[in-house]
């Protein structure tokens, strides 16, 4: 099969290599019809994180052609998404619907640890846990965004104790912090700042009712603060979470209140301002999304139009033209947020 492989900073390439089998007898082979771009596949691309060469891409859509003999929920012919962070499904903190909390350690896929989801092929394991069947009223661009970027922008605001008519901070306004903003909306939040240097994205989010916030070289605590009156935020949302962003985000948000980073860090330590956060009694939380819990709620939005997604995925590829995809994401414009690779010949 053809897979997208990164060999190294900014070295992409689609290579032949040799189909996945079933992991197990719960588990189930996917035919890949179409996966997405996520930015934390740019930390391969970019190399912060030096894994060479791997198999890259976690968000994917297809049909099922091959299960397991202990597969119950699914079988040959049904087309579905996949979660990007994987659990065995059968344990006390999958039983949670969020894999994170596995007892036999998350794995995501396109990262070393399972097969890439860019590819005409993908072995899932727990297939019973890790599949949702493509809703009725889902089209195959929200159902890419489901099995990722939707869950993290909504369990980072979850996770960012909003108050009812609250003050959010969103840092970074890519397609995980354009998910975040209108999640922090629907959430209670009755104003939400959106923080980007470029423009266009500021505008994208301020189309969904943030309100643009251009920092200058006052910078980002002392922008918030003269809108708040002086107070702060009550929740940022770091969506880029580099050390910058998260220095930002822990001088922007107010004391008592709560920093949700829901980006990828690099693997440099981040030398964390405890003592401040001691004294300002801060709360701080980190995660990658508990996919799989996040569906009861966001599968119904998505379908009855409350949670608009028509307008994050702005581009396509073919899976062949994976090297120009990936230079148009790391672009990081205003015109490109988000990209599609259609797998023609999927082994359907």
């Amino acid at each position: 099969m053809r897979s997208v492989i990164v060999h190294g900073p900014r070295q992409v390439s689609v290579d032949v290599v040799p189909d996945p089998v079933l992991p197990d007898a719960g588990g189930a082979v996917v035919a890949v019809e179409a996966a997405a771009i996520c930015g934390s596949d740019l930390h391969f691309y970019d190399g912060d994180l030096p894994f060479f060469p791997v198999a890259v891409g976690h968000e994917v859509v297809g049909r099922v052609v091959e299960v397991g003999a202990d597969v119950r929920r699914f079988r040959v012919g049904d087309r579905v998404l996949v979660a990007s962070v994987a659990g065995c499904g059968a344990c006390v903190g999958c039983a949670t619907g969020d894999p994170v909390t596995c007892l036999q350690g998350a794995q995501v896929f396109g990262s070393g640890l399972l097969g890439g989801g860019q590819s005409e092929l993908l072995a899932v394991p727990a297939a019973d846990f890790q599949l949702l069947a493509v809703p009725e009223g889902i089209d195959d661009d929200a159902a890419l965004l489901l099995t990722d970027n939707l869950g993290t922008g909504w369990a980072g605001a979850q996770r960012a104790d909003i108050p009812p008519g609250g003050t959010v901070v969103v840092l970074g306004l890519g397609a995980v912090g354009q998910c975040a903003v209108r999640a922090a909306l629907l959430q209670g939040a009755g104003r939400v700042l959106a923080v980007d240097p470029v423009a266009g994205r500021r505008d994208r989010a301020a189309a969904s009712g943030a309100e643009p916030l251009v920092v200058g070289e006052e910078g980002l605590a002392e922008a918030v603060k003269a809108l708040t009156g002086g107070r702060g935020a009550d929740s940022v949302i770091d969506a880029v979470a580099t050390d910058s962003s998260l220095d930002d985000a822990l001088a922007a948000v107010r004391a008592g209140g709560t920093v949700s980073v829901i980006g990828v860090h690099d693997l440099a330590p981040y030398p964390l301002p405890v003592l401040m956060g001691v004294f300002r009694s801060l709360t701080l939380r980190m995660t990658t999304a508990p996919l799989h819990r996040t569906w009861a709620q966001l599968v119904p939005l998505v379908q009855h139009g409350r949670l608009h997604t028509g307008d994050l995925i702005t581009h396509r590829f073919a899976l062949d033209d994976a090297a120009a995809a990936y230079a148009a994401v790391a672009s990081r414009s205003a015109e490109v947020l988000k990209v599609r690779l259609d797998v023609a010949g999927s082994g359907a």
